[in-house]
């Protein structure tokens, strides 16, 4: 079926281009010798005309397609390269941001361990510790960088926690906000000391007498007491008091001076004599 619409096409374009051969030749042949602009030359160039006009409308609308067509595929084209550029700046903003925040905060680190006494050794959290039972994140340093149990871990911001486990080359750190964490704090406005202990999220202040001055605002920084955490480092502010219900002593609960959920380097101080299982 589809040869037999092949050949009827190919003599319907045969037949075509034969009549206007035709109509050529007959346009030339009336022509010579006489000047005579007669209906034969009227109708062949009527024809001709015809025909070439529909012959130049076509052939002008597929060059112009395809220049629209190629000029189409460049448009695409530089529409890839032009996203492939901005992808690749958008990366490379991207690194640009992402430094100048890390040398804001190692700026800041710096500036805590000029502030600590003791030799510091700036550590990277590369891991939390999956566990449910106790919240520690892990370092990349350990024994092999003279980091003991019990040295504890502080960041620009304030307390972190403690080391309790090490290996040659990684440590973990029992975290502040740990249930089975505890350090003497201080009120710094009234001195008033208590015992700072985890309490999931945040902390809360143990044994301060009922009849000590408490306010909501009020700074907590580490006492020095116990030789562990250097003193005056930040622990929190108190974030509410309460003095109603039964016993001596006020329920004090912390906000935290360090962000937990943001933590990625932290200093460790070196004590020599840290406080070991």
């Amino acid at each position: 079926m589809r040869k037999k619409n092949k050949r009827a096409r190919q003599i319907r374009i045969f037949l075509f281009f034969g009549l206007l051969l035709a109509l050529f030749i007959i346009l030339i042949v009336s022509t010579v010798g006489s000047k005579e602009f007669n209906a034969p030359h009227k109708l062949a160039l009527e024809v001709i005309g015809t025909a070439q006009y529909y012959m130049t409308r076509i052939s002008g609308g597929v060059k112009n397609s395809w220049q629209n067509y190629t000029a189409l595929i460049d448009v695409r084209e530089e529409n890839v390269r032009l996203r492939e550029e901005l992808r690749k700046h958008k990366a490379i903003n991207n690194e640009y941001r992402e430094a100048v925040a890390i040398n804001v905060r190692l700026a800041k680190l710096l500036e805590m361990k000029e502030t600590i006494q003791a030799p510091t050794l700036t550590a990277e959290i590369i891991g939390v510790d999956p566990s449910q039972w106790f919240k520690t994140v892990i370092i990349n340093r350990g024994s092999s960088d003279g980091i003991k149990d019990g040295m504890p871990a502080v960041t620009s911001e304030g307390v972190v926690g403690q080391v309790t486990n090490t290996s040659p080359h990684f440590a973990k750190i029992l975290l502040a906000t740990d249930p089975n964490s505890a350090l003497d704090g201080l009120i710094q406005e009234t001195r008033v000391r208590g015992v700072v202990k985890g309490g999931g999220a945040g902390f809360h202040m143990e044994y301060v007498l009922k009849n000590n001055e408490v306010a909501k605002g009020d700074r907590i920084v580490t006492s020095g007491i116990g030789d562990i955490f250097p003193k005056g480092i930040p622990i929190g502010t108190v974030a509410k008091v309460e003095k109603a219900g039964r016993g001596m002593f006020q329920e004090i609960e912390i906000e935290p001076a360090a962000d937990f959920s943001q933590l990625e380097h932290l200093i460790i101080v070196m004590k020599k004599d840290p406080l070991a299982k």
